[in-house]
């Protein structure tokens, strides 16, 4: 199963900062690391990948510093890595993003000689939290999609998904080739070894401008081919209004607590 990561470096913070002129995030002096939601979009693949047989490629949108980022996919079991990046590609929305990354897959496919049979992304990134780009993808590909994704198994050629909801999960089957979002996995992301760390560094990542996408249509990168602006980007205000009980028995702090749910009418 030939499969292909989308994934995005992002800021390694926990509580992001906003410059408080120009309402974006200030990315400078803050270390970048994958996004967390397409580690586990990789771990996925990998794990498909050492079951089936094929390759896992993964692609980035994204500055220079982002071969970072598919280095270290690259350490964790990936087999290619492609950074896509051009001024022409700078202030894209979700819109023009899923697109450019749409044209870039079928660009990679060309190179690497092969057609992907599944397209992994993290179900959002954590600087956007849009998880708009997967879905987007698929549609500009014409491929059927899945999102929140809890783990993925193949089944005589389609795949079944078990597939993150409210009242607890579906299972989704699909034909590939096929798009899917991934949420956190049951199981963690596999750690690099020394010796798969120092084979990554040493590795080229080719970068892909619109000169290597051939089809491209430079009106719908962009600026001029995002319809929708980010106006602001603020961290909301969390309020800490707990009530401690202290110096009560064990029966009598169960009944306060359960009198403080009623009158917050929580039940």
């Amino acid at each position: 199963m030939n499969i292909c990561v989308c994934i995005k470096q992002v800021p390694d913070t926990n509580e992001i900062k906003v410059d408080p002129v120009t309402h974006t995030l200030v990315r400078k002096g803050v270390p970048s690391i994958v996004n967390p939601f397409d580690t586990y979009a990789q771990e996925v693949g990998v794990r498909l990948k050492e079951k089936l047989g094929g390759k896992v490629v993964v692609i980035s949108m994204g500055p220079e510093q982002a071969k970072e980022a598919i280095k270290t996919c690259l350490s964790v079991g990936a087999d290619a890595g492609y950074l896509i990046s051009s001024r022409k590609f700078g202030g894209s929305d979700t819109l023009a993003t899923s697109y450019i990354l749409s044209e870039a897959i079928k660009a990679v496919e060309e190179k690497e000689g092969l057609k992907f049979d599944l397209i992994l992304c993290g179900k959002q990134a954590v600087d956007g939290d849009t998880a708009q780009v997967g879905p987007e993808i698929a549609e500009h590909l014409g491929l059927p999609q899945i999102t929140y994704a809890l783990d993925i198994i193949e089944k005589d050629g389609d795949i079944q998904v078990k597939r993150e909801c409210d009242e607890g999960y579906d299972m989704i089957s699909t034909q590939l080739p096929a798009v899917v979002t991934v949420v956190r996995l049951p199981y963690e992301p596999r750690y690099p070894t020394i010796k798969s760390k120092m084979a990554a560094k040493k590795k080229e990542i080719p970068v892909l401008t619109e000169e290597d996408i051939p089809a491209i249509s430079l009106e719908r990168c962009g600026l001029s081919g995002s319809p929708t602006k980010v106006k602001k980007t603020y961290t909301p205000v969390t309020e800490k209004n707990g009530v401690k009980l202290e110096g009560m028995e064990a029966e009598d702090a169960a009944k306060e607590v359960v009198k403080l749910i009623y009158d917050a009418k929580i039940l």
